[in-house]
């Protein structure tokens, strides 16, 4: 299986009303230090219907200035409609970050 596709794998795992960092999935794909390689995947998303990449978020909260599916305000909107909410642009990490048992 390419780097890509276990990116994807668990970025589909993510559930609604939670968000992941680059670093967290990058960490969950096999190697914490593919978070970069974790935007290149989400930026060339060949399936965003079932691959759901605005739950990627950076470590602080902070949604992509580079989000390919709308840009940063699509992105936010797609999260609140899951149920995320912010505060001063941010999502509050402690309440909406994904509980992972490897991170």
């Amino acid at each position: 299986m390419n780097t890509f596709n276990m990116i994807y794998d668990v970025v589909k795992k993510i559930p609604k009303g939670k968000v992941a960092t680059y670093g967290q999935v990058a960490a969950l794909a096999g190697n914490r230090r593919w978070a970069r390689v974790v935007g290149y995947a989400l930026h060339a998303n060949p399936d965003p219907e079932n691959i759901p990449c605005y739950r990627v978020v950076t470590k602080d909260g902070k949604p992509s200035n580079a989000f390919v599916f709308g840009g940063i305000n699509e992105q936010i909107k797609l999260l609140e409609k899951d149920g995320i909410e912010f505060k001063d642009g941010v999502v509050d990490m402690e309440k909406y970050q994904w509980d992972t048992p490897m991170i």
